[in-house]
């Protein structure tokens, strides 16, 4: 479904941006809330560091605000505008869709911060 290549490939897996290969990420399940943001250091296949400098991954705060933003416009219209739920229930809905998605939004900013600055190389596949 995902072509290996991809930057689309590498968030929506969280693989490494660079040759796509292993996760970035320790444990790969994003509701172990007590692993959600244990990275490796490296890519044990490409060798690309993570933390390119210090704090990052700050910068996907960011990106994870405008995720949340998103989801919750969603929400908002499948609630409101589809399902036609009262103001309350829409806004419950909100709350409950942004606390469930979260490790998920979480880490998909964490994977889309990182395909920013480093995009995939085809030789560090055959390291």
């Amino acid at each position: 479904m995902l072509k290996k290549g991809s930057k689309l490939n590498s968030i929506l897996t969280g693989s490494c941006p660079r040759c796509q290969e292993e996760s970035m990420y320790v444990d790969q399940n994003p509701y172990n809330l007590k692993n959600i943001y244990n990275m490796h250091e490296n890519c044990s296949h490409c060798g690309l560091h993570y933390q390119i400098e210090p704090s990052f991954f700050y910068g996907a705060m960011y990106v994870s605000y405008g995720l949340t933003v998103g989801i919750g416009v969603a929400v908002f219209i499948i609630s409101k505008l589809i399902l036609g739920l009262d103001l309350i229930t829409t806004f419950i809905a909100i709350i409950v869709g942004l606390i469930v998605l979260m490790p998920i939004t979480a880490r998909i900013s964490r994977n889309i911060y990182i395909n920013i600055f480093v995009g995939y190389d085809k030789e560090a596949t055959k390291k």
